[in-house]
This record gives C-alpha cells, sequence and structure tokens, in this order.
C-alpha cells in the first residue's frame, strides 16, 4: 500500500529501535522518566490547556511539563520513557496521554502523575491522538489504522479494525486472505490501514483525518465513519471548525482547505509554502495560526480564506501550538516557543 511518511513520522517509526533499548518487552516493567532540567528545551510533540489556567506539553523520553505562565515549566512524574505525542485533559483533573508502543497514561491529578493504563511494546506501533467524549468513553489512534476503544475511562482498552476504510481491491484482498489463512490475514490486516493522524469532535460530530487524503465524520463516536469525498491524496494532520462556523483541514506541502457547508465541497486555500503544516490554533481575536515544520508559521484574518507568511528565523518546526494568556505559545524539536506576533 502506497502512503507517505512526512518528518514527524519518518521520527515517530524510525525511532522505535532507540526507544525499544530503554524499555522492557514485558507490559508490567517500566522505566521511569528522569528528571531533567532541560525537558522544556528537548523535543516536544503536543501542548494543550488545562482549564485555560494551566499548560501542559508532551514529547521525548516520557516528558510530560507543565506551567501557569508558559516561561516556568514544572516536570511531572510519568513510570514510561516512550515519547509521548499527544496529550488530552477532558476537564481540570483528568487527562490521557499517548506515545509509542501503543502507550496510554492517565492522570486524575489535573497532570502530576500519571499512571499506564496500556502499555504494548511488542505492537511496535505510535498512537498519536487520543479524545474523550466523556470520563468514561475515549478513543486513541494510531499508525496504520490502530485505534482503542475505552468505556470504562481507559482501565480496559478494546482494539477495533474499521474495514470502512480499505480501498475496495484491499477489502477484496483480506476477505480471500482470510479464507485461506488466518495467520496471514492477521499480519497484513495490521498495516493495511491508513495512519489516522488525528480526532476532533466537533459537538455530536467526530471528525477523523489521515494518510492518503483520508477525511472522515463519526455521529456515534467512531463506532462508524462516513468518508468524505476525496480532494487531495497526500495527508491531513488537523482539521478544525472556525470560530465562524466553516471547517478547515490541513496537511502536506502547504496544503489548505476550507468548507463552508461541513465539507461538501471544499475549497483549496493559497498559501504561497510547500511546508508540511501540523496544526491549528484559532485565537480569541478571530485569527487563525497555522504551524508548520522549517519555521513557517501563517496568518489567517478572514476566517480561514487567506494567509500571510511570517516565517520564524530559526526555521525549526512548529509541531503544536495554543492561544494562551493572549499569546501564542508552541512546542518544536528545541522544546517550547512563545512567538512574539
Amino acid at each position: 500500500m502506497p502512503f507517505v511518511l512526512p518528518l514527524l513520522m519518518s521520527f515517530l517509526l524510525y525511532s522505535y529501535s532507540l526507544v525499544s533499548l530503554a524499555a522492557d518487552s514485558s507490559s508490567t516493567a517500566y522505566i521511569p522518566s528522569v528528571k531533567a532540567p532541560l525537558a522544556s528545551q528537548s523535543l516536544l510533540l503536543d501542548i494543550t490547556t488545562i482549564g485555560q489556567v494551566k499548560l501542559v506539553a508532551v514529547g521525548e523520553h516520557g516528558h510530560i511539563i507543565m506551567s501557569s505562565d508558559g516561561v516556568n515549566w514544572q516536570q511531572s512524574s510519568v513510570p514510561v520513557q516512550t515519547t509521548l505525542t499527544n496529550v488530552f485533559f477532558y476537564n481540570e483533573l483528568l487527562g490521557w496521554a499517548v506515545g509509542h508502543d501503543a502507550t496510554i497514561l492517565h492522570s486524575q491529578d489535573g497532570g502530576l502523575t500519571w499512571q499506564v493504563q496500556q502499555y504494548k511494546p511488542t505492537l511496535e506501533k505510535p498512537l498519536l491522538n487520543v479524545v474523550f467524549k466523556t470520563p468514561l468513553e475515549g478513543l486513541a489512534i494510531g499508525a496504520y489504522g490502530l485505534l482503542f476503544r475505552t468505556l470504562d475511562g481507559g482501565k480496559t482498552w478494546q482494539k477495533e479494525f474499521h474495514s470502512e476504510f480499505l480501498l475496495p481491491d484491499d477489502a477484496e484482498y483480506l476477505a480471500e486472505l482470510k479464507q485461506e489463512d488466518e495467520e496471514a490475514y492477521l499480519d497484513e490486516a495490521s498495516s493495511i490501514l491508513p495512519h489516522f493522524n488525528r480526532l476532533v469532535l466537533d459537538g455530536r460530530t467526530l471528525y477523523m483525518v489521515g494518510e492518503i487524503g483520508l477525511i472522515a465524520k463519526s455521529y456515534d463516536f467512531g463506532k462508524t465513519w462516513q468518508l468524505l469525498d476525496e480532494i487531495y491524496q497526500g495527508s491531513f494532520f488537523d482539521i478544525t471548525r472556525t470560530l465562524k462556523g466553516n471547517l478547515l483541514v490541513v496537511g502536506l506541502r502547504g496544503h489548505v482547505f476550507r468548507s463552508s457547508k461541513n465539507g461538501t465541497p471544499w475549497q483549496q486555500r493559497q498559501t504561497n509554502t510547500t511546508a508540511l503544516i501540523n496544526d491549528i490554533v484559532l485565537t480569541s481575536d478571530n485569527r487563525i495560526f497555522l504551524l508548520a515544520n522549517n519555521g513557517t508559521l501563517l496568518e489567517s484574518n478572514d476566517d480561514g480564506q487567506s494567509y500571510s507568511l511570517r516565517n520564524q528565523k530559526d526555521g525549526k518546526s512548529l509541531i503544536a501550538g495554543v492561544w494562551f494568556n493572549n499569546q501564542l505559545i508552541v512546542v518544536s524539536d528545541v522544546g517550547v516557543k512563545i512567538i512574539s506576533l
């Protein structure tokens, strides 16, 4: 199955050989993350807010750091050294983080301490995103169509395979293989789906974007999915609804598409960049920022219809960001950055 691996995904998959050296193959033995004075300057892959009063960021070596101002950071107690790729807080106390080795961590004290809910180094796949609809109902997604669901707040996670994302030829091939060789079928099914990159819960609708132009929506929290029209063959990394109610989706080579009718049709927007766009940040003053590789920052003042470039001099990739206390705070391969606007 042809697919494109951008810079970030290449790092996530390649670095398994490095991470596994420090990880016990047992699902019950962990090596805790080491407290590092410079954790806020290390590779960080996601950042979010907790109740609009705190920040939390996650990254390599199991680093989870917290701040109330974006400048001073405190490192949390984390039981694994696994690279963490995404963090989500349902409220001021309950949070989840996911990462390599299909790792899922949970915090019940606002991110100060974390416990392992799932750790599968033998699976050799990263989880890339996690979202909860209620304190009990959650989904975690990742590479090669990896999807886990919980109905009990993460005490147990069940793996799901969603055949609606198969290409017709692949579906026929898998059906034949299942009849002929069950072991070969299971092996092929574990890698035939595209990477699932991002989940966004928009009211009762759950959106998901991923590899090979994947855009899908679900009205039952991911039990069934409806594929949206194919508009681009490259990967998408974020989708959001703007403050004025329009949809934006972003991805490889500076591609941005906007829809005023919930995904039908989409209109491509000019960005004047070929940088991979990782994240969409909405501000309280109706601006939109797109964070991209190579220090590329795009700003829109007309609800995502047009963009101006605000490239950063250091050229470091802008991986994820938040609007916090009227500032744009992002994470990168050199840690936390407060971008002057």
